[in-house]
């Protein structure tokens, strides 16, 4: 009876140590738990003072070069190629002959008019000589009739006028023909050639869809960009750009603001910008594409921090200030940028303590240890 009690004793006495080993381990872990959590929440951060500043930012951005003029060359009427002047490469000057055509019902039309001014040429000529002469004869008192003079004035009167109605249609027949010798419009280069000799060309949309010829000025291009509408303000004519090609990496060419739409793209929202590039060497070639840098200087002082004070994420662009060691998000908007700065606009002032190196993990109302 004696031997059975203790061995329950004992049993129950192995239960307890056990039990209250076991809570006083999870006791631990549990302080050591909260310990780590609340020493991360009131980790030193660095924190910088807000001050404003100008910031001068570059932005860059891609470029076209596209020639000063261009145009495509087409006939005016329907016609072969009688001889070609010029070819693919070929610097021409404003008015040198391109292209002869041909078009025989034209050189007949020319004909035609050309007898028939001519012809009424004679009829008007002698209208006119009798007339003169009726009114030498009718200075002898009663040789000519009044009637007569009248009569002979009406036919050199209708005469004059089938003469002039003559030379009209002579002088548009003539520009007609004149259509068939293709000339250049300004000094350029022909980049494209689509015919040959003999061809059969015509009018955009009748005799054929191609260009006889397109001439572009290379000597001097537009560089065209488009300027997003954050940045539109601060650019003006005259103002100066650089830009490089990738044919020509180790070449930096500069430019000046000649020419701005003064209305945003609807699609693009942005504002096309163009600067004149002299290129007499031909070192440059219109369709290229250009690294432009644009110098933005600042016009006004703004808040500008470090970039690493700025926080975005897909939701918000953000600050922490600390306000009574508490962090405070603060969402603001985004200005021109350098390499290290960037500008800021929100609600803040000068002098609020901002965390220099800041992150999303720093949450909301967390408790913030300075250095």
């Amino acid at each position: 009876m004696i031997t059975r009690i203790s061995r329950n004793n004992i049993f129950r006495s192995l239960v307890l140590i056990a039990v209250s080993s076991t809570f006083s381990a999870c006791h631990s872990k549990t302080d050591d738990t909260n310990q780590d959590k609340d020493t991360t929440a009131v980790t030193a951060l660095e924190t910088f003072p807000l001050k404003k500043g100008i910031l001068s930012a570059d932005l860059s951005m891609p470029g076209e070069l596209i020639p000063y003029q261009q145009v495509d060359l087409y006939a005016k009427e329907n016609s072969f190629v009688k001889k070609i002047y010029a070819d693919v490469g070929s610097e021409v000057k404003q008015g040198q002959l391109l292209v002869s055509l041909d078009a025989p019902e034209i050189n007949s039309n020319i004909a035609a008019a050309k007898s028939k001014l001519q012809s009424q040429e004679a009829i008007y000529t002698a209208s006119n000589s009798n007339y003169n002469r009726l009114i030498e004869t009718a200075k002898t008192p009663g040789t000519i009739s009044k009637n007569d003079i009248d009569q002979a004035m009406a036919r050199k009167n209708s005469d004059k006028a089938e003469l002039e109605a003559a030379k009209s249609a002579f002088q548009s027949v003539a520009a007609t023909g004149a259509y068939l010798d293709i000339r250049a419009p300004f000094n350029g280069v022909i980049t494209t050639r689509n015919i040959n000799t003999g061809a059969y060309v015509g009018p955009s949309g009748k005799g054929s869809d191609m260009p006889l010829f397109v001439l572009q000025e290379q000597k001097l291009l537009r560089l065209v960009i488009s300027v997003p509408e954050a940045y539109t303000g601060l650019l003006k004519q005259k103002d100066e750009v650089k830009f490089s090609v990738k044919s020509l990496p180790n070449q930096h060419f500069t430019a000046t603001v000649k020419r701005l739409a003064g209305a945003l793209d609807e699609r693009l929202r942005s504002e096309r910008l163009e600067m004149d590039v002299s290129n007499n060497n031909k070192k440059l070639l219109p369709g290229m594409y250009a690294e432009v840098s644009l110098l933005l200087p600042a016009s006004d002082s703004t808040f500008v921090v470090p970039k690493t004070a700025l926080v975005s994420s897909t939701e918000r662009v953000f600050v922490i200030r600390v306000a009574d060691h508490k962090a405070e998000w603060v969402d603001v908007k985004k200005g021109r940028e350098s390499v290290d700065e960037v500008e800021i606009y929100g609600k803040l002032q000068v002098g609020d303590l901002l965390i220099k190196v800041a992150t999303d993990e720093i949450r909301n109302g967390s408790t913030i240890k300075t250095k």
